[in-house]
């Protein structure tokens, strides 16, 4: 397949492996899609991430070393390997998963997950990870989405999966997979007996191997597709240039799997470099310090909240003097936090931004060129500018639009939102910066009306649909406030419904309404009861008085 990119670059792609030609046939035109930097990133025509990141490693002699802590055990690079060799042979034999296939997977982290994810893009797969918070409201979404006929779920977060595959033309089948080290439900019984020895299909380096959903400011989902090179590449580039990843590193983190950040930091960056990788079903601050201190981590990646309070920790005694490296995104990270981390640790935090669109960080502090309050520079192979309405770079210091190419970029499956994500062999991601004069990027606000509560990106629109589905509840509008532990929370403003008392416990039954329609860290944690919204003439909400008045 050749075209030209929306910068006139040649765009080849290789021969597909896949026999189910589904993400191929809904790859954007090509003429639509960003500049992409591949210099310096050289992969075979046939390339496998899963295979990178795991049988590799046994053959360069790591096999003995640790790859995944959590569920109460160790597992080594061979037990990884032959684990999801064996799991793909079920994949392909017992359930029938063929090349390009998509087959989404539903659990929180824990090495289970790690392995259903590497065993079904070793069978060729195209794997959609999705959260365990998300409702089959949500789920089907991304079933209708990208038409997948297989779901793989930790057995303990059945209900909403199965709710979602009753109701779902293309979602044939929920097979159930153990989570905890106990390796008993239906995917694992069936892989038990299978040979330690699989046949990876043979896919090309820009098949698509992993399809990120983003939910932007619509609620309307976006599935950004990522080829098997670009999983490496996260790594042969950020990883290994800015953490500098060695053998002996042990990765601790709260980003969900499910979240692009997550699988890079949680997973990626440790197995392209024979790491260890601890994974927390509840990554709270104190489960993190805890898991930090008994296994000596050294690098970590969670959200600024997440360190605030871990250096609360540290002055009642907490030791986490093995971290080398503090990775904080997810969320702006304050100056002050920055500080007292360098004056408490003697090292720097590492701010970055990523987008799901890019698959992980392209611009960060590092450790020998930081600066608070800054968020760095591009990564190698990025290159990043600030541009005005019209694609016009702008002078140093000047606010606008962030405008950022590299070796990835977005590629939307069938979404006529790529044109507005992809201008001029530019990537936009919706975000405000500036540029100083020392060429380091600092963020000034989100484009849209995005909020980042703790890490966690919550659509305000979302959150409007399901309050305006209580019977309550006669308009709202969502914002995002302002909070000192959390960056920001939703605040709903809402009008009631006639009759209805506006007290703390109407407030609580809305928030509870939320929790049990969406994902539950969505839910409004501040409630305003007003008599009216502001609007334009046109009728439209006037969100930007709101956060005035807030």
């Amino acid at each position: 397949m050749l075209g030209q990119s929306s910068s006139g670059t040649a765009v080849m792609l290789g021969v597909s492996a896949h026999t189910d030609t589904f993400t191929r046939d809904n790859l954007p035109p090509v003429g639509d899609w960003p500049q992409l930097l591949l210099d310096g990133f050289n992969y075979p025509e046939r390339l496998n991430a899963a295979v990178e990141l795991t049988d590799r490693l046994v053959e360069r002699g790591l096999g003995n070393r640790t790859a995944l802590i959590g569920n109460g055990r160790r597992r080594t690079y061979k037990e990884l390997s032959d684990w999801t060799n064996r799991l793909a042979h079920a994949l392909v034999e017992d359930f029938g998963v063929q090349p390009g296939n998509r087959v989404l997977i539903r659990s929180a982290n824990n090495p289970a997950m790690v392995a259903c994810w590497l065993a079904a893009t070793k069978a060729g797969a195209v794997v959609v990870n999705t959260m365990p918070m998300l409702r089959a409201g949500e789920l089907a979404k991304i079933v209708d989405k990208a038409e997948i006929a297989l779901a793989l779920c930790d057995t303990r977060l059945m209900e909403d999966m199965e709710v979602c595959a009753a109701g779902s033309t293309f979602l044939k089948r929920v097979v159930g997979f153990d989570g905890t080290a106990n390796h008993d439900a239906e995917l694992d019984r069936a892989a038990l007996d299978k040979p330690v020895d699989f046949d990876a299909v043979q896919t090309s380096s820009d098949d698509v191997a992993l399809l990120g959903f983003t939910s932007g400011t619509t609620g309307v989902p976006k599935a950004t597709m990522h080829f098997h090179r670009d999983i490496l590449i996260i790594a042969d580039g950020y990883a290994r240039e800015v953490l500098g990843v060695t053998p002996d590193d042990v990765f601790v983190g709260s980003p969900p799997l499910a979240f692009t950040f997550g699988l890079g930091g949680l997973a990626v960056f440790p197995l392209r470099f024979g790491a260890a990788a601890t994974l927390l079903e509840s990554a709270t601050p104190p489960n993190m310090m805890a898991i930090i201190e008994k296994y000596k981590a050294t690098i970590s990646f969670t959200a600024p909240t997440a360190y605030r309070a871990m250096l609360k920790g540290m002055e009642e005694g907490a030791d986490l003097s093995s971290l080398r490296i503090a990775v904080s995104a997810g969320e702006t990270l304050p100056a002050p936090i920055f500080e007292e981390w360098q004056r408490k640790t003697g090292k720097p935090m590492l701010d970055g931004i990523g987008a799901t669109e890019m698959l992980h960080i392209f611009i960060t502090n590092r450790l020998d060129d930081c600066a608070p309050g800054s968020t760095g520079r591009p990564v190698s192979g990025y290159e990043a500018r600030i541009v005005d309405e019209e694609m016009n770079e702008l002078p140093r210091g000047s606010i606008g639009r962030l405008a950022v190419r590299g070796p990835t970029g977005c590629r939307y499956l069938a979404d006529d939102r790529q044109r507005d994500y992809v201008r001029d062999g530019w990537n936009l991601t919706g975000d405000t910066f500036i540029q100083d004069d020392e060429g380091r990027f600092h963020f000034a606000a989100r484009s849209d009306d995005m909020i980042v509560s703790a890490g966690y990106n919550i659509a305000g629109p979302e959150v409007e649909a399901a309050l305006l589905a209580h019977e309550h509840v006669l308009e709202c509008a969502v914002i995002g406030a302002t909070d000192r532990d959390r960056g920001e929370i939703v605040e709903a403003y809402v009008v009631l419904a006639s009759g209805i008392d506006a007290g703390d416990e109407t407030a609580k039954l809305l928030q509870d309404h939320v929790k049990a329609t969406i994902a539950p860290y969505k839910y409004p944690r501040s409630v305003k009861f007003v008599d009216v919204l502001p609007k334009t003439q046109t009728g439209k909400i006037q969100r930007f008085l709101l956060r005035q008045q807030g």
